[in-house]
């Protein structure tokens, strides 16, 4: 018998699967693998089991035999208010908000009463979600009335430039006189990217990916005990997460990232800090090239489509 608390658990567990498909604007038909979703909530996969049985339950998921769980429906099809379990009003209005701005739905600069007829939600909800995402860097409040979207979101050469930045903090994170190697962390790091080349690079979804390359990054940053340049590479990073939501993923490439990655660790642990902090550069340098040429491709065939639309 399911007992109260394995029930209540259950509950927010789907919720919680329910969220990040709404996040990723996830269709009919994803494949949901409990481990990446055990890996993504820090829990183990008997509750992941659980709620997605309960997913299933409602209809929303649909388990294949010998081929895994898959979402039944496209995840912005979903009406929260007429799930059985508690899905956070708050936290689907904060998805709902930053994929608006992210898609462009939402204006460049924008008033809260715009909001309040778009979304029909209480003041009260939509200033708290406001606040967040200006507390993450996605808007900003404008001098007396209004908000405006962080032109970073939708700038290609605002993306280079916060490598150029990353360029400049990181490898002299790796030179500051106060920098010491957390072992465990190390191992933890080695342990993330060795799963990653094993084959967890085409397994899991999007999010991981950038999750488990950002934390790498701030790990190392977080070593040279210098609170300034940490705080700086967090903000970066809080910026870099929702572009990362939207953008598509090349996931070939970061087979290389990740064997750089494992190298920078064998580098620093070795003593080579010096020699760590100039490919630390390059590797940077190398990636923001990438980048560039994939927003130029993706900004190139956005042209071309445009035209042809009106046809």
């Amino acid at each position: 018998m399911k007992t109260e608390t394995t029930g209540a658990l259950a509950d927010q567990v789907a919720a919680k699967i329910i969220d990040i498909a709404r996040t990723r604007s996830l269709p009919a038909g994803e494949h949901l693998r409990e481990e990446a979703l055990a890996a993504e909530l820090g829990l183990s996969r008997s509750p992941i089991r659980r709620g997605l049985a309960l997913l299933a339950e409602h209809g929303l998921v649909v388990k294949e035999p010998n081929r895994g769980i898959f979402l039944a429906v496209d995840a912005h099809g979903i009406d929260i208010a007429k799930l059985p379990f508690g899905v956070d009003p708050l936290e689907d209005l904060y998805l709902r908000i930053a994929d608006d701005c992210l898609s462009g739905e939402i204006a460049e600069e924008f008033y809260e009463a715009e909001l309040l007829r778009r979304f029909d939600v209480p003041r009260g909800q939509l200033l708290k979600v406001l606040t967040r995402l200006a507390n993450e860097g996605m808007i900003s409040r404008k001098p007396g009335q209004g908000w405006r979207i962080n032109p970073f979101l939708h700038d290609r050469e605002a993306h280079i430039q916060s490598y150029r930045f990353r360029m400049a903090i990181e490898p002299a994170a790796l030179l500051e006189p106060t920098f010491r190697i957390d072992k465990a962390a190390f191992a933890k790091a080695r342990k993330i990217q060795t799963e990653m080349l094993e084959g967890d690079i085409f397994k899991l979804p999007r999010s991981m990916l950038f999750k488990n390359g950002s934390e790498f990054h701030e790990m190392l940053v977080r070593c040279s005990g210098n609170r300034f340049f940490i705080e700086a590479l967090e903000r970066q990073n809080q910026l870099r997460r929702f572009m990362e939501y939207k953008a598509a993923t090349d996931r070939t490439r970061l087979i290389r990232q990740c064997k750089e990655h494992l190298e920078m660790l064998d580098l620093i642990e070795s003593g080579g800090r010096e020699h760590a902090a100039a490919f630390m550069r390059k590797h940077l340098d190398v990636v923001s090239k990438i980048k560039a040429q994939a927003e130029e491709k993706e900004e190139q065939q956005a042209a071309r489509i445009v035209p042809e639309a009106h046809l």
